[in-house]
């Protein structure tokens, strides 16, 4: 990273990553504490609906990524367009949940509406904190935006804690949650200067709807595996499967700060001819000591994730580090792809979704490692082509710079 990075990159990136590393660490707790404070069949409703927030933190990811990219291009411009677009997102989102409410109810076999209903509140301002975000970022004030992560971790985060250790119910934690996490969106208006809505930008909608897309094929990716294994795999092979599916997700956030650090810069097109490559090789470098240290320790990585009743496991843990590796390459090629208005690789995302979902139900669901190797084929061929729309496709006529309508 040395080599490659300026000084001030390198001290951002380390900024950002142990913010993040703190913010995943919580979140972890919650996970913990929350399995040996609720009843299971409690603790399953609160899992169920945990998964329902992190997908509907997707737009948050999205609307962060355009306002990123936007700030980048024009660091002086009025925000006024860029708040109101985050507005109008973090509405739309909020009564999109709370319309969704009555099915999710049905879908989740839950009694009450309270839980899904504070869920759906505390949607809104997760998505305003992505306005914040991406304001911070295509500024490249990333000692205040690791300031703000940190702040959510305390704050969304603890405050789901807090709620979920008062009342003792799913009801509690998402009332902390909407709360928590209303105190971090004012804290991220603060730091980034306290800026008012404006009239909205023509064109906004549609980069955020394109990013959303972009970055919710992504997650799915991240995730699909893990279900299709609980889907194909008997109940031990599919525990065992998630514990293969953590290395996954380390190596995957691992090299995280490197993408929030690069985003900005991908908005000039000849900084990003520069950046990504070298990009790709530190995160590559990063996820192969993950990788090597899976191949060489894997019994004792299962061990440190699954404790004792998996210390005679054979789980081949190195195959969900190469798909986690592969993933946070793709994220940086979509990145760039989103940078420059091309919907080639978002819509290769969504295919390899596709065929990792058809090879797995299709041929090969009969064991731990077919469901693994699946994944890896997916992901990289995803990662091959979107090289190859990288690089080839840079430079083609094809590719359409996006136009900054204020």
């Amino acid at each position: 990273m040395a080599s490659t990075l300026p000084a001030r990159a390198r001290v951002d990136a380390v900024l950002v990553a142990v913010a993040f590393a703190g913010s995943n660490i919580a979140s972890y707790l919650l996970t913990v504490i929350a399995a040996r404070t609720l009843a299971p069949a409690v603790f399953g409703e609160f899992g169920s609906l945990l998964a329902i927030l992190v997908i509907g933190a997707v737009p948050a990811m999205g609307l962060q990524t355009v306002v990123a990219l936007k700030v980048a291009r024009a660091p002086e411009q009025d925000r006024g367009p860029l708040v109101t677009l985050g507005l109008m997102t973090s509405g739309t989102i909020m009564v999109a949940a709370l319309a969704a409410s009555p099915l999710l109810m049905k879908l989740l076999h839950l009694n009450t509406p309270w839980a899904v209903l504070l869920l759906a509140l505390a949607l809104a301002p997760i998505t305003l904190v992505g306005l914040c975000y991406g304001i911070l970022q295509g500024t490249e004030r990333f000692s205040l935006m690791a300031r703000l992560i940190a702040t959510e971790a305390v704050g969304r985060v603890g405050g789901t804690l807090a709620g979920l250790l008062i009342v003792r119910t799913p009801v509690g934690a998402f009332a902390g949650a909407a709360i928590g996490g209303t105190l971090v969106a004012l804290t991220g208006w603060l730091l980034c200067g306290r800026p008012m809505p404006g009239r909205r930008g023509a064109g906004h909608v549609s980069e955020v709807l394109h990013a959303v897309q972009a970055l919710l094929a992504l997650v799915l990716l991240v995730n699909l595996d893990l279900v299709l294994a609980r889907h194909s795999l008997p109940a031990h092979q599919a525990g065992e499967y998630a514990v293969g599916a953590v290395v996954t997700k380390i190596a995957y956030w691992l090299p995280y700060a490197i993408a929030v650090v690069v985003l900005p810069k991908l908005a000039n097109e000849d900084v990003r001819r520069k950046v990504v490559p070298k990009a790709l090789a530190i995160v590559a470098a990063a996820d192969a000591i993950v990788v090597v240290g899976c191949m060489l320790f894997g019994r004792t990585v299962v061990s440190l994730i699954g404790g004792s009743a998996y210390a005679s496991s054979s789980i081949p843990v190195w195959p969900f580090a190469l798909v986690g590796s592969l993933l946070s390459l793709v994220q940086i090629l979509l990145y760039s792809r989103i940078a420059s208005a091309d919907r080639r690789s978002t819509l290769l995302t969504w295919l390899a979704v596709g065929v990792e979902i058809a090879l797995v139900l299709g041929w090969w669901h009969g064991s731990l490692t077919q469901v693994v190797s699946g994944a890896v084929v997916a992901t990289a061929a995803l990662a091959c082509f979107g090289a190859v729309i990288e690089f080839r496709g840079a430079d083609s006529r094809s590719r359409v710079e996006p136009v900054d309508r204020r």
